[in-house]
């Protein structure tokens, strides 16, 4: 009975999360698998070997069920912004309304259409059209994400705003500015990378799984020598754009960070924490048992080992006197723990692929078959450093909903009452259930078929639809 005395603000937020890290399970991944697609494409085009056109049509494929669900839940997820968050809504729409018609228009628009083109123009168009048309896709992927992550990083860092006493909203005064935000500037880079590594490790386990089980071999060998290169390469950038995007947090978001470290008190020559526990929940808190790498948060944060790092405690005190009284501490152990599962899972898999590339140097790649074991259950790797690193975006700013600007008990709709939000909690929850399990059924159908001959004389003029269904 306990969990029902939870406020409609409560299980307003519950059913945001839940939506949301649901819809961003299926944002990178076809992110990735699009670019990987049109790699396979192009390599097919230049050179006309029969396994690059398998390669398209099976990742395709693959592509296509995850570029379907999150179509869906995309548009589900606007919904909560005028049920639950009207508050939030006015506040923001006028900075919103750019970048997301923006999104909806230059990008949404633009995607849709061209795959349409790809998928039903193969054969009917020029194999150079044809082959633009999967770009034109993996493309505007990119450019949908940089709008949304302009709306974001707005959240996490306003700029180009005025704020209109009358109207009691922020309104829009400099579209560049909300484009060339410092925060997008970081976090575009990064979700784009991680998202290479999304799709990348995606293709790496269905690979393994293939080779495993003996399918196709020349393809899923082939498959696995493109990408292991690739997803090295992009984690270990990603790592390095988020370390920068650290520092940038530092001087934008003082008490996410602190709260990222469990740091509760300012100090000098402060230790990387690797392993903390203590009264998290409490103002002020404080660590009991912390396991730390000595002065590297010191280095990190001010490339002085020795240099002063500020703690949750004065950061409290200082946005008291900046804001009037209140709570202004996140989750702490939601934001401590999230940090080190998308730093963790991150390292994991720049670990997996240097292995797969010294395998792949000695002649092992594809006969070590627990290398292959080891990489089916190492696809979930990217999903959980995704995960923890939207939580750990999102949880970490709070109780903000725009960083200094409105808190997240100021957005909810004062008018919708806490049974209307457990009943639309509940209908979203078992749709994206059904969906859940409509997908992975379909994907792990289209992953044990494995890759199916290339039709004869499929570039002509009225082949078959092969992607079509």
């Amino acid at each position: 009975m306990a969990a029902f005395a939870l406020t409609s603000l409560e299980w307003a937020r519950w059913q945001f999360a839940i939506v949301t890290v649901f819809h961003f399970i299926f944002v990178p991944l076809t992110i990735g698998m699009a670019l990987f697609v049109a790699v396979c494409q192009t390599l097919h085009y230049r050179t006309g070997r029969d396994v690059y056109a398998r390669m398209t049509m099976f990742w395709g494929k693959l592509m296509l069920i995850s570029f379907s669900v999150g179509v869906v839940t995309g548009l589900v997820q606007e919904f909560q912004f005028g049920m639950n968050w009207s508050a939030y809504s006015r506040y923001v729409g006028d900075i919103f309304g750019a970048p997301l018609a923006m999104e909806g228009l230059v990008a949404f628009f633009v995607e849709s259409t061209f795959i349409g083109l790809w998928l039903f123009g193969k054969g009917r168009l020029s194999p150079r059209v044809h082959l633009g048309t999967i770009w034109a896709v993996s493309l505007s992927t990119m450019a949908s994400a940089f709008f949304i992550l302009a709306a974001n990083s707005w959240m996490q860092h306003p700029v180009g705003y005025e704020f209109n006493e009358r109207a009691g909203r922020a309104e829009l005064t400099d579209i560049f500015a909300v484009l060339t935000n410092s925060t997008l500037l970081f976090a575009f880079p990064h979700t784009i990378l991680a998202a290479v590594t999304t799709g990348g490790m995606v293709v790496l386990g269905v690979s393994a799984f293939g080779l495993l089980r003996g399918r196709d071999t020349e393809a899923f060998s082939r498959s696995m020598r493109l990408v292991l290169p690739a997803v090295c390469a992009a984690v270990l950038v990603t790592m390095t754009i988020g370390h920068f995007q650290g520092d940038l947090m530092e001087d934008q978001q003082p008490m996410k960070m602190a709260a990222a470290e469990a740091l509760f008190e300012t100090d000098t020559s402060v230790g990387m924490s690797i392993f903390a526990t203590g009264d998290f929940t409490r103002n002020p808190g404080s660590t009991n048992r912390n396991i730390q790498i000595p002065y590297l948060l010191s280095l990190i944060s001010t490339l002085d080992p020795h240099g002063e790092v500020h703690g949750i405690n004065d950061i409290e005190r200082e946005y008291e006197q900046r804001y009037g009284p209140g709570e202004y501490v996140p989750i702490v152990a939601i934001t401590y723990w999230t940090w080190r599962g998308m730093i963790g899972a991150g390292t994991a898999i720049f670990i997996l692929t240097l292995i797969g590339l010294w395998l792949g140097r000695r002649g092992k790649l594809d006969v070590s078959r627990r290398y292959m074991r080891v990489l089916v259950f190492a696809a979930a790797l990217p999903f959980i450093a995704n995960t923890s690193g939207w939580v750990f975006t999102e949880v970490g700013r709070q109780p903000w909903v725009v960083q200094g600007l409105l808190l997240t008990k100021q957005g909810v709709s004062p008018t919708t009452s806490t049974a209307e939000v457990i009943v639309s909690l509940t209908v979203y929850t078992l749709l994206y259930g059904t969906l859940a399990a409509v997908a992975g059924w379909i994907f792990l159908r289209t992953v044990k078929a494995g890759p199916k001959p290339t039709p004869a004389g499929d570039d002509r003029e009225g082949a078959d639809l092969t992607l079509a269904y």
